[in-house]
C-alpha cells in the first residue's frame, strides 16, 4: 500500500486521528507534503499501467475477495468507524455492509461495461463499415473523500475507478483517514498490485497540488462548494466530478401515511448525526396535519439519545469536532435571532449536539438558504401542493429531495416538478441505494456517482471502425 515515500520513511511530520467522541488518538498517518507529489504521480503512473494491464476478470476477482474479506472482518471495520468518525456503532453496521455492496458492484461492471457494437449500416454511406466501441481506461484519478462515510465512499471511488483500470492516488479526509487504509490494505491482499492505489494523507496544500498535476486526468472528489471551487478552479483541463452540499426538502402531504412519514423523517433527520449530505433538512407539512406531525416529530426527535456511540441504546453520536458542533450552535443562534421559534434540543456538550427542531424560519437566513450538516431540521408548513414545489426548490443546488403521499398523480408530479438529483417517494431524502446514480442538480453539479455510473465517468469510449471495401 503506497502511502508515499516520506510517510513509509519517517514518523515526523504526522496527523494524529482523534476519536471524536472522548478526544483519544486512535492513531496517526503522515501530513504528506505538496513537495512528496512528483513522487506520487511517479508510483501513479506506474500503476496506471498496471491496473490497464489487467484483465477484466482479474480486476473483478481481486475487487470480489476484498469485498468478501470485508465482509469477514466487518465488526473490526465498524468499530474503526466508530472511533475515528463518531458513527453509532449501527450506523457503522450499516456502512461496512454498504461497502461490501459497492465492491461486489464495482467486480461485476469490470466483467460487463466494455462497450457496444456500433450500427454503421444503419447510416447511408456507412454500409461497408462495421465497429465496435470499447472502454479504456481515463488513466490517473485523484480521488479526494470526505470524513462522514469515510469507508463507503472511499470504495464509490476505488471500486469503479479499479473496474475501468485506472490508477487512483487517494487523499482521504485527514480527520478520518484509517477506515481508507485499512480498505487499500484489503485490496492489495486481495491481489491488487500496490502501485495501482497511492494513499496521500495530508491537508489543503497536499489537495491543491494534486488537483493541479498535469498527469491527472481526473479529479473524483465529495465535499463542500468551497473546496469544490476551488477545486475547478485549479485543475485546468482535467474531467471532474463532485458530490457537493444539499439541503434536502421532504414534502409530507395531507394523504400520507403519517407516522411513516414521521419515522422516516427523524431517521433521515438525524442519522449521523446529521453529517449526511442527503439528511433531511427542510420538512415542508401540508397545512392540515402540521400540527399532528410537529407534535410526533418533537416527542420522536427530544427521545433521541445523544452521546457514547459505542453504546447500544445511542442514537446520535458526536460530530466530527467541536468546531463542528458550534458551527451548527451558531447557525442555529442566528436563525434564532432573526425569529425562528425552537421545538428542542440546541443542546451541545462537546462534539455533541442534540436533536434540534425550529419552525418559524427566515427564509433569508442560512439555516434555510444553506447546508447544515448537524443534526438540525426546519419544519415549514404549506397551504398548496405548488408552493410546497416552490419552497423545495428555492435553494440553487440539491442533491436528494422526497416526498410522503398515497396519490400517484401527487407522486409522479412531484418527481417531474421537483429540481434535484433524486426524488424519494414516501422516503426520506436519504435513501440511497449504491447502484443507482447519485449526484446533484442545479449548480455545481458535476458527474454521477453509483457504481456503473462513476465507472462510465471513469472511462472512455474508443471507437474501432472496419471498413470491409463492399
Amino acid at each position: 500500500m503506497n502511502v508515499s515515500r516520506l510517510a513509509l520513511a519517517v514518523v515526523e511530520p504526522h496527523i494524529e486521528v482523534l476519536n471524536p467522541f472522548d478526544g483519544s488518538v486512535v492513531g496517526t498517518v503522515a501530513d504528506v507534503c505538496a513537495s512528496e507529489v512528483p513522487h506520487l504521480l511517479e508510483t501513479a503512473r506506474d500503476g496506471a499501467k498496471a491496473c490497464a494491464a489487467l484483465p477484466r476478470h482479474r480486476r473483478a476477482s481481486i475487487l470480489e475477495h476484498a469485498a468478501l474479506n470485508i465482509e469477514r472482518d466487518a465488526k473490526t471495520f465498524a468499530r474503526l468507524i466508530v472511533d475515528e468518525a463518531g458513527k453509532t456503532l449501527k450506523q457503522a453496521e450499516k456502512e461496512v455492509k454498504r461497502c461490501v455492496n459497492t465492491l461486489k458492484l464495482s467486480a461485476e461492471e469490470a466483467k460487463r461495461n466494455a462497450g457496444e457494437i456500433v450500427p454503421f449500416d444503419a447510416y447511408e454511406g456507412a454500409e461497408s463499415r462495421q465497429g465496435w466501441f470499447t472502454r479504456e481506461p481515463l488513466g490517473l484519478i485523484v480521488a479526494i473523500t470526505p470524513y462522514n462515510d469515510p469507508l463507503n465512499l472511499v470504495a464509490h471511488k476505488l471500486g469503479p475507478a479499479i473496474a475501468g483500470g485506472n490508477a487512483v492516488i487517494l487523499k482521504p479526509s485527514e480527520l478520518a483517514p484509517l477506515s481508507a487504509l485499512k480498505l487499500v490494505s484489503y485490496l492489495v491482499a486481495a491481489g491488487l498490485p500496490e502501485a495501482i492505489v497511492t494513499v496521500a494523507t495530508g491537508g489543503a496544500e497536499l489537495g491543491k497540488a494534486l488537483v493541479a498535476a498535469r498527469d491527472v486526468r481526473m479529479i473524483s472528489f465529495t465535499g463542500g462548494f468551497v473546496t469544490g471551487e476551488q477545486i475547478a478552479r485549479t485543475a485546468g483541463l482535467k474531467k471532474l466530478a463532485m458530490d457537493l452540499g444539499g439541503n434536502a426538502p421532504v414534502i409530507v402531504m395531507g394523504d400520507c401515511n403519517l407516522d411513516a412519514a414521521v419515522d422516516s423523517c427523524v431517521s433521515g433527520a438525524f442519522w449521523a448525526a446529521g453529517q449526511n449530505c442527503i439528511g433531511t433538512q427542510r420538512l415542508l407539512i401540508h397545512a392540515p396535519i402540521y400540527e399532528a406531525f410537529r407534535e410526533r416529530f418533537v416527542n420522536q426527535a427530544q427521545a433521541l439519545v445523544v452521546g457514547n456511540p459505542l453504546l447500544a441504546n445511542t442514537d446520535i453520536g458526536p460530530m466530527i469536532t467541536q468546531q463542528a458542533a458550534q458551527n451548527a450552535e451558531q447557525v442555529v443562534n442566528e436563525a434564532l435571532q432573526q425569529g425562528a421559534t425552537l421545538l428542542c434540543g440546541h443542546r451541545r456538550q462537546g462534539n455533541c449536539y442534540a436533536a434540534t427542531v425550529l419552525e418559524n424560519v427566515d427564509h433569508s437566513s442560512r439555516l434555510w438558504c444553506n447546508e447544515a450538516f448537524a443534526p438540525v431540521v426546519v419544519l415549514q408548513p404549506f397551504e398548496t401542493f405548488d408552493e410546497a414545489i416552490a419552497l423545495a426548490n428555492e435553494p440553487e443546488y440539491a442533491l436528494h429531495a422526497g416526498i410522503f403521499t398515497n396519490d400517484l398523480s401527487t407522486a409522479m408530479s412531484a418527481a417531474r416538478r421537483i429540481e434535484a438529483g433524486g426524488v424519494m417517494i414516501n422516503d426520506s431524502s436519504d435513501f440511497r441505494f449504491d447502484a443507482m446514480p447519485f449526484g446533484g442538480s442545479k449548480y455545481g453539479s458535476l458527474g454521477r456517482e453509483g457504481v456503473r455510473f462513476a465507472y462510465e465517468e471513469m472511462t472512455q469510449p474508443k471507437v474501432v471502425c472496419l471498413n470491409t471495401l463492399g
